[in-house]
């Protein structure tokens, strides 16, 4: 009887896994739920729900994009009959998306993001064997949010995208654990400003001012090294501190536990005395979204530390 049967709901939302070249030769995410699960071939008996959010690069994604993600798998979660969601979804922006997912549900079936490195029309197109493992997982009966892909499998706190071209395209960035337990923090990012400022080799303020300056409510350094920078950035540091506006530091460097370790007036050390919260373990596009979450719920000062210090 088909009402017996596993319900998956799989949302769509674009990226390389929805595109096709055009004559121009560039790319343009033009496929939507149904037309990619028709590329499916060999599942079990299932019923697949289809839902079709929107169609965007995921580059093109705020906050507010984000959160309608997560509000979408909340519909879902909410429906008694879904056994398992899958969330197709570009790869620019998978790592954030799906730890602002982690972070505002208590999923109570598995969660997976998947989506492609290579168009619908490549030769070598991983769509459909990265949606039919990630709809394997969504029957698993794994409660929580993950990331399947080329093969990986992975929980999606502390991952990043690590290669532009490869089809295993993430990576976690730091020891391999699960992220704090029991986190919930489920008032909505839309609206918030979050920026992200980069530090170069002997950088001065000009742009964590400009960020202070046009209202962000938040501040993540995408510093150096382990955490570090230059004293005209921790003095610029003390300032968003000063007026309320949280910073945390986080790097460049895309693997390794990151340790405030460095003084000499702009190190992580420095960075920390001066206020900012440092991200061990999360990477700047991971620690702008919890940041946004903690901003948005209220609770940088009482959590703020514990969760970015997650090893």
């Amino acid at each position: 009887m088909a009402g017996a049967l596993p319900l998956i709901a799989v949302i769509a939302t674009g990226g390389t896994i929805a595109s096709r070249r055009d004559a121009d030769g560039s790319s343009t995410p033009d496929l939507d739920g149904q037309a990619l699960l028709a590329r499916l071939e060999g599942l079990p008996p299932l019923r697949l729900r289809p839902v079709d959010l929107f169609a965007r690069d995921s580059s093109t994604l705020g906050l507010g994009e984000m959160q309608a993600v997560s509000d979408a798998v909340g519909r879902q979660l909410a429906d008694p009959e879904v056994a398992g969601i899958v969330i197709l979804h570009g790869t620019d922006s998978m790592e954030e998306t799906s730890l602002l997912v982690s972070l505002q549900h208590r999923a109570r079936c598995p969660v997976v993001f998947t989506g492609a490195q290579f168009t619908d029309d490549h030769p070598h197109a991983d769509g459909p064997a990265n949606m039919t493992a990630a709809i394997h997982k969504a029957l698993s009966g794994a409660a929580g949010v993950h990331l399947v892909f080329g093969g990986r499998d992975m929980p999606v706190w502390g991952i990043c995208k690590h290669s532009a071209d490869e089809p295993d395209a993430f990576r976690p960035c730091g020891p391999d654990a699960l992220g704090p337990q029991g986190v919930h923090l489920p008032a909505s990012v839309a609206g918030l400003r979050v920026d992200l400022v980069a530090i170069s080799p002997g950088g001065d303020d000009l742009h964590i001012r400009a960020s202070l300056g046009a209202g962000a409510q938040g501040i993540v350094l995408v510093a150096l090294g382990s955490g570090n920078a230059t004293p005209a950035v921790v003095a610029a540091v003390r300032d968003c501190v000063a007026a309320g506006v949280p910073v945390v530091t986080s790097s460049r460097v895309p693997r390794g536990r990151l340790t405030p370790s460095y003084g000499g007036g702009g190190g992580g050390h420095d960075l920390q005395q001066a206020g900012a919260l440092h991200a061990a373990r999360l990477r700047p596009g991971q620690a702008r979204i919890l940041l946004a979450a903690l901003a948005a719920s209220g609770q940088v000062e009482t959590l703020g530390a514990g969760l970015f210090g997650h090893a």
